[in-house]
């Protein structure tokens, strides 16, 4: 398989890019900073350098032909406005969707939030997250050309993983670490039947490959 990941560089992505190298398949992440591309060579990623703020749908989508499946785990990060926010964290994620579409990729996995609501109030900066990433959300669920699966992660924490997950529509509040949310990415690539779904994700009690499967059933 050949997984572009948008935000190549993020504590999620590069495990994730860490996790396809092992198993043999190519992952390529997309990046800003060309000095990070060492980096993502380490995880066994090929860099791919594009500002996904700045890029047009058909450079990204250039990068995106002939891949099996889209991440986008990009982000505006922690220190950044209300202003990246919705440039990245709502702009980046359109401009991905709109460039998979193009490219003719159909499966896309999306790490979004906990929380996250087109319409949700205040006047915060987080609010503004979960604003942007509520309106990227409802703009991949209405490409009807993509496969799409939606990850919102609760609490995101750098213990290592337990392979234990809770994985459904409504877990409730809890936190996960990122090595778990980095192998449920990957079963959810694997698993075509959990398209069109948008999940929660803490630490729980069921093996992940067990929970992606449980879900996709439902």
């Amino acid at each position: 398989m050949r997984i572009v990941i948008a935000g190549g560089h993020g504590h999620i992505a590069m495990r994730l890019e860490h996790l396809i190298a092992a198993r043999g398949d190519e992952a390529v992440g997309i990046i800003r900073d060309p000095e990070q591309a060492e980096d993502l060579r380490a995880a066994g990623a090929d860099p791919a350098v594009h500002d996904l703020e700045s890029a047009s749908v058909d450079e990204i989508a250039e990068v995106l032909r002939g891949a099996d499946a889209a991440v986008f785990a990009a982000g505006a990060g922690p220190g950044s406005g209300a202003a990246r926010k919705d440039t990245v964290d709502r702009g980046a994620a359109v401009l991905f969707a709109d460039a998979a579409e193009r490219a003719g990729v159909r499966r896309l996995v999306v790490v979004s939030s906990m929380g996250a609501d087109p319409d949700h109030h205040g006047d915060e900066v987080f609010d503004a997250y979960l604003r942007a990433k509520g309106a990227a959300d409802a703009y991949v669920r209405s490409h009807a050309h993509l496969d799409w699966t939606i990850l919102r992660p609760g609490m995101l924490t750098n213990d290592p993983g337990t392979g234990l997950v809770r994985l459904e529509a409504k877990t409730g509040r809890g936190s996960v670490p990122r090595d778990d949310v980095a192998t449920v990415l990957l079963e959810l690539i694997d698993t075509p039947a959990t398209a069109g779904l948008t999940l929660e994700l803490i630490s729980g009690h069921v093996p992940v490959s067990v929970a992606v499967k449980d879900i996709a059933g439902n």
